[in-house]
């Protein structure tokens, strides 16, 4: 069990710690867990810290006590930090292996994910915390429908986060109107793109848009129309979404004048849509090269604008700030600012 020095001694005093949550002793069990852990930190014995922290914490987990557990998970990471353990499949292992045994109603659980996706940024590459840890975070929150918390770490997550986020974006659009298609496609699209993820951007997209075209229930007159450059399925009756779709189709060419076209064309779509405005700011600079002046912070008030909630319905009501739907109640997928994992 144990691959620390004094293995032996470890593994027993391990088993005496189930022992006691096994007879149903989880105060216990956690308070003298927390002593012993403590006496091998300060020897610096990081690895028998580590793994008497890490195999009880998993014990009470499992028995449904999800403080005491997750407050050793807790204690876990800071023994991480006190080592300076860098992320890697080790470390990542042990850490998941905990978080996808919390319950979702858990309260320390959110504490949790917060500090290891801060751990991961201290010690690891990513600034904005490891992809793989965001990926596994975001898809637990999409399962759980939880939309804003997965969109969150979906958008900072590996290349296969981007499948999970459209396929939870377009769940979350079926509870509403058929024009509004584009507003929750957006949602996945535009954060990828201001993350500099162009090719997250173009597979939400995709996934988004197949989704929408082979879903019988939608009867939107779908037409595929073809270039020499590029093939687009066009939704007549949703002009915002073939807007994203052209939009995509523009940032290989980077030109400000293409750009200036396309948002001259969809203007008075794109004025219903106002939570899109410092977002396409942002992407127009970025590939583009058309800047504004800055005043505070505004990719973080755009990103915190999106993931608050104002993806969903287009300006001129009092609920145009938040989508007026609730999360699907069954998905059809069991589901701050660096590239993320597989950025283009």
């Amino acid at each position: 069990m144990s691959g620390a020095k004094g293995g032996d001694k470890i593994d027993k005093i391990i088993a005496r710690l189930q022992a006691r949550i096994s007879e149903g002793q989880y105060y216990e069990a956690q308070q003298q867990t927390r002593v012993v852990a403590a006496r091998y930190t300060k020897a610096a014995n990081w690895t028998a810290a580590v793994e008497i922290l890490y195999n009880v914490a998993q014990s009470l987990l499992k028995a449904g006590q999800g403080g005491s557990g997750g407050d050793l998970c807790i204690l876990l990471l800071d023994t991480y930090k006190q080592a300076e353990f860098q992320p890697d499949d080790a470390t990542k292992s042990k850490l998941l292996t905990c978080l996808r045994l919390f319950d979702s109603e858990e309260p320390t659980r959110k504490r949790y994910i917060g500090e290891l996706i801060a751990w991961s940024s201290k010690f690891g590459e990513y600034p904005a915390g490891d992809p793989e840890l965001h990926h596994v975070a975001g898809s637990l929150y999409a399962e759980e429908h939880e939309t804003y918390d997965a969109e969150k770490h979906l958008v900072l997550g590996t290349k296969e986060s981007a499948d999970v986020l459209a396929r939870m974006e377009y769940e979350w659009f079926k509870e509403d109107d058929a024009h509004t298609a584009a507003l929750y496609a957006g949602r996945a699209v535009l954060p990828y793109l201001i993350t500099a993820n162009v090719r997250a951007a173009n597979t939400a997209y995709r996934v988004f848009t197949k989704a929408l075209s082979d879903d019988s229930a939608s009867q939107l007159g779908a037409q595929d129309v073809s270039s020499n450059s590029a093939d687009l399925r066009v939704f007549p009756s949703i002009p915002l979404l073939n807007f994203l779709g052209l939009l995509l189709l523009a940032l290989p060419r980077g030109s400000p004048d293409l750009y200036r076209q396309l948002v001259t064309k969809y203007a008075s779509h794109l004025r219903e849509v106002d939570v899109w405005i410092e977002a396409l700011d942002i992407i127009a600079e970025i590939y583009f090269g058309i800047s504004k002046p800055k005043q505070g912070n505004p990719l973080m008030d755009m990103m915190s604008g999106f993931f608050g909630g104002g993806g969903g319905k287009p300006s001129g009501g009092s609920n145009s700030r938040k989508p007026a739907v609730k999360a699907p109640s069954k998905p059809s997928t069991s589901l701050s600012m660096p590239a993320a994992e597989g950025v283009d």
